[in-house]
């Protein structure tokens, strides 16, 4: 009995020692302050929040996304194809059909450049 209520109290002063030594570990301290501080896209958050936003940017990212959501949709193709599902080779004929066609609007209307040109707007 005397050995159960030992191995109690043992058991329960490990675990207060652990859970003391992880708060002390993992206090924060003033010399954190800079890495506790937010931090997003290169802006510095002490700043004015309403810096301009390059709405240029925005779309080509928006692209991009596009793009890449398309290549995951195109990965089974090939798999498929060499299964020889008609269906599926006529489904993805016309998804490449239409991102062709979208891919020639951007283009045209010059949101694939790179680089800003005043001329061209």
């Amino acid at each position: 009995m005397l050995l159960t209520y030992f191995s109690l109290f043992l058991a329960a002063t490990i675990v207060f020692i652990l859970l003391l030594a992880a708060y002390c570990v993992s206090s924060r301290s003033a010399r954190d302050r800079e890495k506790q501080s937010p931090f997003e896209c290169g802006f510095d958050p002490k700043s004015s929040a309403r810096l301009p936003f390059s709405l240029r940017f925005f779309l080509l990212s928006v692209i991009f996304l596009v793009f890449d959501i398309e290549i995951a949709l195109l990965l089974p193709a090939p798999m498929m194809i060499f299964w020889g599902s008609k269906t599926f080779i006529i489904c993805i004929m016309i998804f490449l059909l239409i991102l062709t066609i979208g891919t020639l609007h951007e283009w045209n209307q010059g949101s694939l450049n790179w680089v800003y040109n005043k001329h061209t707007t």
